[in-house]
């Protein structure tokens, strides 16, 4: 009986000996695979600090690193943690859709421009000033229809009432189960799944890896039945031209303040503009404050065109604040002193004001009243000297940043075509001739006036356009890939850096690790174990 019992018992002791063995083999596999993607991880967060140092620095010295568009010396499999094991060696990759002929193709490594983007919350801000653009702007967007633009405009906005072609609360309350709609700024992209209209496959379109780009780890684009003739812009959906945040800085490149042209203070305006643009145009710019413009002048703040000056009219008839003959000689050079008792009575509404204006002015030492040209003629050559120098130094608006426009240095295509005034013509021209990279190339371009310094744009149609482009923006969109060369647990977030104020802030972050990697490492097809082409991990491979 002994001999039974022990025959019986030793295999049972066996197999709970073996259990047991497997599950502390099992558990600790995966603490090792808990840890290894903890840490992969924490080398995506190295990446991101390292973009968030890099944005520290001025201007001139991340052009002088290689810039922030493309750079794989500082972004590209950058070693964060070293082993002579593949298996233990981590890096991070940063990336970001390529843009190429005004369309994304492929992947590079650098950052991304939210300015490139058409900003959703700054689209209401858009139609209290300029009555419909905000739907040209979404309009322009591949397979956007009227129906679906309002609608969108009508989420956002905060009454109750629809718009030509939108709906609001009566509509959504109807659906089952019902809702209210937002009425006020969106908080993700996601959000606009619950608008009428905005379906999975316009919004995100075949990029299901979410890299910005079509690779071979992402949705055949033919198979999708609501893309099908809107061409090859709508198989990325409409997210990839879509952003939250967009801010530009309205600083001097050093990061100090501009000018503000239109201050009360007219003698301290006359000593700052002189300091850094000599005493014609500080007299010119002064003169401009204080006196309506003469009507040959055609600009923005001509009395036909600047309604605070119908005020001056009356008690400033001919120019001068007292009377006396008015000289019909224009000068190009002041030939007398300021007056600085005179007060402000017009205000520069855009620099570009400036640019072939006249005023009339009366000195402080003379009776007569002279007309004074702009040191600006309205000339190629001249505008080609002399606006970048303005745009570096002045600002017709008090205020360190600006909101919502669009950077035409790196906006795709479907982006600037919807820009009001922006004809096809400019758009092909811009595409043809912004630089690769702008943070390399010559200073013009870091303003959006480049377009009228080269002759793409006439003097009126730039005052147009004004007011929906700029040149660069400073919040910026961060992809990061932590990872190891043998392949196994990666991480890969996504970030908005905004970089207004030093050390940049994240706005927003999320994990993208769950749609791959996004990205194909150099060595992938050389045998690297454990990737899966652009789409990331091979998740049958869970051995290490």
């Amino acid at each position: 009986m002994v001999l039974v019992l022990v025959l019986a018992v030793v295999p049972v002791l066996s197999l709970v000996a073996l259990t047991y063995s497997e599950l502390m083999l099992t558990e600790y596999e995966a603490a090792i695979i808990s840890g290894r993607r903890g840490q992969a991880r924490e080398i995506a967060l190295s990446g991101l600090d390292a973009v968030r140092m890099f944005l520290t620095l001025d201007a001139d010295t991340q052009a002088q690193a290689g810039g922030s568009y493309d750079n794989p010396s500082l972004w590209s499999e950058k070693i964060v943690v070293d082993d002579s094991d593949p298996r233990g060696r981590g890096r991070f990759t940063i990336i970001a859709p390529n843009l190429q002929d005004g369309d994304y193709a492929g992947v590079r490594h650098g950052i991304q421009d939210e300015s490139t983007r058409l900003n959703l919350n700054a689209l209401l801000v858009i139609e209290q000033r300029f009555p419909g653009a905000g739907r040209q702007l979404l309009m322009a967007l591949p397979g956007m229809t009227e129906d679906v633009a309002d609608a969108i405009l009508d989420w956002i906005d905060s009454d109750d009432e629809p718009r030509e072609f939108g709906c609001e609360a009566e509509y959504y309350l109807s659906l089952d189960p019902p809702y209210q709609p937002k009425n006020g700024p969106l908080e993700t992209i996601e959000e606009l799944l619950l608008v009428r209209g905005v379906t999975p496959e316009l919004l995100f379109g075949a990029d299901t890896n979410r890299n910005g780009v079509l690779d071979s780890g992402d949705a055949d684009p033919t198979s999708l039945a609501e893309l099908q003739g809107l061409g090859e812009e709508a198989y990325l959906g409409w997210a990839s031209y879509l952003t939250l945040w967009s801010m530009e800085l309205n600083l001097k490149p050093d990061g100090t303040p501009k000018i503000y042209v239109n201050k009360d203070d007219l003698e301290t305006l006359y000593s700052e503009i002189e300091e850094v643009l000599g005493s014609t145009w500080a007299t010119f710019i002064v003169a401009y404050r204080q006196q309506q413009q003469s009507n040959e002048s055609g600009g923005a703040g001509s009395q036909e065109n600047n309604p605070q000056n119908d005020q001056q009219e009356g008690d400033d008839e001919g120019g001068g604040r007292s009377g006396g003959s008015s000289s019909t000689q224009v000068e190009t050079e002041p030939s007398g002193e300021i007056d600085f008792t005179r007060p402000a009575r017009t205000r520069i509404r855009t620099i570009l004001d400036l640019i072939g204006a006249q005023v009339r002015v009366q000195y402080a030492d003379q009776e007569e009243t002279k007309t004074l040209a702009s040191p600006c003629p309205n000339e190629p050559g001249a505008i080609a000297t002399q606006l970048p120098l303005l745009m570096e130094n002045l600002t017709a608006v008090d205020s360190p940043v600006l909101f919502g426009r669009i950077n035409i240095n790196l906006a795709p295509r479907a982006v600037l075509r919807g820009i009001p005034g922006m004809s096809d013509e400019i758009v092909e021209e811009i595409i043809a001739r912004r630089p690769q990279d702008p943070s390399q190339a010559d200073i013009l371009y870091r303003y959006e006036t480049w377009i009228l310094c080269e002759g793409i744009v006439t003097l009126e149609e730039m005052k147009t356009l004004m007011p929906f482009i700029c040149a660069g923006g400073c919040i910026y969109r961060v992809q990061v890939v932590g990872y190891y060369d043998g392949g196994g647990p990666f991480s890969r977030l996504e970030a908005i850096l905004d970089a207004s104020k030093l050390p940049p802030r994240i706005l927003f972050w999320r994990d993208l690790s769950h749609l791959g990697l996004g990205w194909t490492p150099q060595g992938a097809s050389a045998g690297f174990i454990g990737w899966s082409g652009a789409s990331g991990w091979d998740r049958t491979i869970n051995r290490y």
